[in-house]
């Protein structure tokens, strides 16, 4: 359980690690800002619609994934809690940097936004010791049923 944890824990850690880094650079004009804002805008609708869509599809199935039969019946070791909250952690970290990454080239505050929501989102499924062995715990005593 305490490896489930500490890689669960390192997903998290290093995606808001990876997303503060960018807006660092960003913000600080390490990095130009915004180089893809005079395009045609072709491009920019294509990535905002994407990823407004995978944003608005992803929150709701992995804040509510442990709790699909199938996955919920699966939880019953610590290894395959790390691949299940692995998974749950990747869908809203990936679209997060992102989407900080897509703010800072397109400069489309969308982005931002989207960025945002998914990184308030994260604090509900944040991996602590208590959630990881409780998520185990829990589905083991009720799979005995």
């Amino acid at each position: 359980m305490r490896r489930t944890y500490k890689v669960l824990n390192a997903i998290f850690i290093a995606s808001l690690c990876i997303s503060a880094t960018m807006v660092l650079l960003f913000e600080t004009d390490i990095l130009p800002d915004g180089i893809y804002h005079t395009a045609t805008g072709a491009s920019e609708f294509v990535w905002a619609t994407v990823m407004e869509l995978l944003t608005i599809c992803i929150i709701p199935v992995a804040l509510r994934l442990f709790r699909f039969r199938h996955i919920a019946e699966r939880l019953v070791s610590a290894e395959a809690l790390l691949n299940w909250g692995a998974l749950r952690l990747l869908m809203l970290c990936v679209p997060m940097v992102l989407n900080t990454l897509l703010y800072y080239m397109y400069m489309n505050v969308a982005f931002g936004y989207m960025g945002i929501i998914l990184f308030l989102c994260l604090f509900f499924i944040m991996p602590t010791r208590a959630r990881c062995e409780s998520e185990v715990v829990k589905r083991d005593v009720e799979h005995k049923k």
